[in-house]
């Protein structure tokens, strides 16, 4: 799987910040442009219009009755600009060109007393025309005539040009000034995160605990996630370092038994000498397997303590323990215990059925292991209003009251010690129940005699 290159969060917050600011400013001064053409034309505009208002007035009848015009220069001076653009015009009356530059080009259709403006080309050059009709009084009647001004556009797109590019200056300044408060910004805010990191870089290995490091309340998150990660992960270590400790503590001893009686096995005199070398044998090697056994199972419990069970199923334990005491019939009868159930109801507790097998299991074999001949023992389910009860009950010699609390303990046995064992049932069946929200109790049995062990579970529907 390739690797995914890393990214620089200050340039993708640049990134981000900086293309829709220059697509917004392309559009400001596209905007801009057209906004100062308006302006620019209106502007010229309103001069053409009074040049050719000047000459307009200019214009009178001859005696002969034909129009005269007297060109006031004073007109065409109001037009000169520093970009010496070019000044044309002309005069019509009602039988055609009067005076001026016959080729200029004229804006038809205007009704008397109105102007007009438009956009044309003369001579190869864009130009703006302003035309103006008006008529002049012979006293007894009136003669229309157009004024038609013109010039070329250099004034006007230098005007627009001027006011684009100081557009774009203060949008380049505006869009670099918003772009370095946010490179500083980013970096400013970014100091948590590298104290954060140095932080972790600096603690040592097996340091797992949380991070105290004063971070955003966006990172916060973030480093929560790293919390409850190094929690699970020092839980899940902590659980692989008590399994070897446990182990290495426990099969020690089986392990030493097995090579005495090999050792033994091997300088008998005899066959019988041999066989009762290899019978103590096998049995350090059983007992070797029920520790490896109930320690493994430890080590699943542990593991499913860190992973929280977030999603558990409604089981019956009623039908469960039920089963499960079916199995250990034939055991008990062999050991000379009268085995029963007690519980009709369906009784369900939310768990994993797996673990709560192992719960039950280990509850009947402890009985079984140490109530003795010629006892009884009882597997009972009952409820108990929010809670479900799973006990199991004997007539055996039970545990004393002042030594109930430490059989609790993981490898503590009581006084029947030389009973097959590793000290593990009672807490493993405590450590089921507290993981599925239950607990465990310990108590003498009815009228004082044997053992009464019992798993208290919270109900839940089927």
């Amino acid at each position: 799987m390739a690797r995914t290159r890393p990214y620089s969060l200050r340039s993708r917050l640049l990134l981000w910040l900086l293309v829709p600011l220059v697509a917004i400013g392309l559009i400001a001064l596209a905007d801009t442009y057209y906004e100062a053409v308006d302006t620019a034309n209106a502007v010229s505009d309103r001069v053409l219009a009074g040049s050719a208002l000047a000459i307009a007035e200019r214009v009178v009848v001859a005696e002969n009755g034909a129009l005269e015009v007297d060109i006031p220069y004073v007109a065409l001076e109001m037009l000169t600009s520093a970009a010496q653009d070019r000044v044309f015009y002309r005069v019509d009356g009602p039988h055609g060109f009067i005076t001026g530059y016959q080729t200029l080009p004229v804006i038809g259709g205007l009704a008397r007393e109105e102007s007009g403006y438009s956009d044309a080309t003369f001579r190869g050059e864009p130009i703006r025309l302003s035309s103006l009709s008006r008529a002049a009084s012979t006293g007894a009647t009136s003669i229309p005539f157009v004024v038609t001004i013109a010039e070329t556009t250099i004034a006007r797109t230098q005007l627009a040009q001027t006011i684009l590019l100081r557009s774009a200056l203060r949008l380049a300044i505006l869009i670099g000034s918003a772009a370095a408060i946010v490179w500083l910004a980013v970096t400013f805010s970014l100091r948590p995160l590298y104290r954060l990191r140095d932080a972790i870089a600096e603690r040592n290995p097996d340091d797992l605990h949380p991070i105290e490091q004063s971070v955003p309340k966006e990172v916060r998150g973030l480093v929560d996630t790293v919390n409850s990660f190094m929690g699970r992960l020092g839980s899940a270590l902590g659980a692989m370092r008590h399994f070897t400790g446990n182990a290495s503590h426990q099969l020690r001893t089986p392990l030493t038994i097995i090579r005495t009686q090999l050792a033994l096995a091997s300088r008998a005199h005899s066959l019988d000498e041999a066989r009762q070398a290899a019978r103590m044998g096998d049995e350090a090697v059983a007992q070797a397997e029920r520790v490896i056994a109930q320690l493994l199972l430890l080590a699943k419990v542990d593991e499913a303590a860190s992973e929280q069970l977030k999603s558990l199923g409604a089981v019956n334990l009623t039908e469960l323990a039920q089963a499960l005491t079916a199995d250990r019939v034939t055991q008990a009868h062999a050991a000379g215990i009268d085995l029963g159930f007690e519980g009709e109801e369906a009784l369900f507790v939310r768990g994993e059925p797996m673990l709560l097998a192992e719960m039950i299991r280990n509850l009947i074999e402890n009985a079984l292991a140490y109530a003795g001949p010629d006892t009884e023992a009882t597997v009972k389910v009952i409820a108990d209003g929010a809670e479900v009860l799973l006990e199991v009950e004997d007539t055996g010699p039970g545990i004393p009251t002042a030594e109930l609390e430490s059989v609790r303990q993981r490898f503590v046995r009581g006084k029947a010690g030389e009973k097959p064992g590793a000290g593990l049932g009672l807490p493993i069946v405590e450590e089921i129940a507290a993981l599925f929200g239950g607990r465990l109790e310990l108590s003498a049995g009815t009228d004082g005699r044997g053992l009464r062990v019992r798993a208290v579970l919270p109900a839940v529907e089927g």
